[in-house]
């Protein structure tokens, strides 16, 4: 839609009343209107009111006859639901709105968020990979949020399965944002329910641009991921392949003007084969927990913490397993073959081209020595996994 009213080159001041902000919302619920379409119809008019007063005609100009703005009734009942379920509203100009989320050209006008809103304005670095993530990417991912966290980063993630649920356990303890696709009610994926919970009950935040209530749909999450690297003084990819989610953060994040690290992985695993792309193209190469604190302004530190988050894989994992427990076996056969088949699909997800000690796998999995040898054996008479001197397992490669 378009309008030739002069646009003003002043920066938009936030709602001062509530019946501001009620027009605010009224305006960026309309249809067809976007945040883009949102802020250069406040900088035309002056006003989310007067914005609102003028969007009949800028559609009919634009050839959208009999076009209605967003009923009253329906931003009173989408703030009904906000104030029962305990979230809050912060536009875009407020003291507690992201002074870096504010700088990108198509910034939220309005975050519905619940937990603590203090947490907006930390320093914040984004954490994100694959939802497939192996083994070594989990433990990475964790140890590195566990770090940021001890020097003082908020870390920011979607709460995907994968890398994005160890980055929010690992920065638990000292603070997490996770970026929500749907409402900030909505928890998905649903194994995520409780980490979601926690987040808001531990200094962390949920936060979303969308409507109490929306359920995510696949155009929520790119647009949900230019938030997570809006929020950020840098993303950290930990693992993806070459065409995903991740992906589409980081070429996000550089267009915001955002630092950009990686993780290397295995040439042969697809699940780093996004990394190492970032990593040839000028992206920062990160080990530990200190190349990231080094290409960033620093925060909040406290060294002996930063110390003890090293990513060593000498040590045995300190914490406890990110995957939950394998499910108790039912007495039915069915119960039991299903049981089975996802355990041996978890194994086969941790395992990739870089060997790995049988050991930790066990941990990692979080079941019995008893339970995972024999479908170890399984997987290796199938011809899926090999294992090496050492006690070491890998992936065999698929022609």
């Amino acid at each position: 839609m378009r309008d030739e009213t002069h646009s003003s080159t002043h920066p938009p001041l936030p709602p001062t009343t509530e019946d501001h902000r009620v027009a605010w919302l009224r305006l960026l619920r309309s249809r067809r209107v976007g945040p883009t379409t949102f802020w250069r119809l406040l900088a035309e008019h002056g006003s989310a009111e007067a914005a609102l007063d003028a969007l009949p005609g800028v559609a009919r100009a634009a050839g959208v006859d009999r076009y209605e703005s967003c009923p009253l009734g329906v931003v009173e009942a989408e703030l009904a639901a906000g104030q029962r379920i305990g979230a809050w509203m912060v536009c875009r100009g407020e003291s507690d709105y992201p002074e870096e989320l504010a700088e990108i050209s198509d910034a939220p006008p309005i975050l519905w968020g619940v937990g603590d809103r203090t947490v907006l304005r930390r320093a914040k670095v984004a954490l994100v990979g694959a939802r497939s993530a192996s083994s070594l990417g989990t433990r990475m991912g964790r140890r590195l949020a566990e770090g940021l966290g001890a020097a003082g980063h908020v870390v920011v993630s979607g709460l995907a399965r994968g890398i994005d649920t160890v980055a929010h356990l690992g920065a638990l303890p000292t603070g997490t944002i996770a970026v929500m696709a749907g409402g900030v009610d909505v928890l998905y994926p649903s194994e995520n329910t409780k980490l979601a919970e926690d987040i808001a009950a531990n200094g962390g935040a949920r936060v979303s641009e969308q409507p109490i209530g929306m359920q995510p749909v696949a155009r929520h999450f790119p647009t949900r991921n230019r938030i997570v690297s809006g929020l950020s003084r840098g993303v950290v990819v930990v693992e993806a392949a070459a065409k995903s989610g991740s992906l589409i953060t980081a070429r996000t994040a550089l267009d915001q003007g955002r630092e950009v690290l990686a993780v290397p992985g295995h040439p042969m695993d697809a699940r780093a084969s996004g990394c190492n792309l970032l990593i040839r193209d000028g992206a920062r190469l990160i080990r530990n927990v200190e190349d990231i604190l080094e290409a960033l302004p620093p925060a909040e530190a406290t060294s002996t913490a930063v110390q003890q988050a090293q990513f060593d894989l000498s040590e045995p994992d300190p914490v406890p397993s990110v995957s939950p427990p394998a499910r108790q076996v039912k007495s039915s056969a069915k119960g039991k073959l299903r049981e089975t088949a996802a355990l041996h699909q978890s194994i086969l997800e941790r395992l990739g081209p870089s060997p790995l000690a049988e050991d930790q796998l066990i941990r990692d999995l979080g079941a019995s020595a008893g339970k995972v040898s024999p479908a170890l054996t399984d997987l290796e008479l199938d011809g899926q996994i090999k294992r090496q001197p050492g006690g070491l397992l890998s992936l065999v490669p698929r022609n």
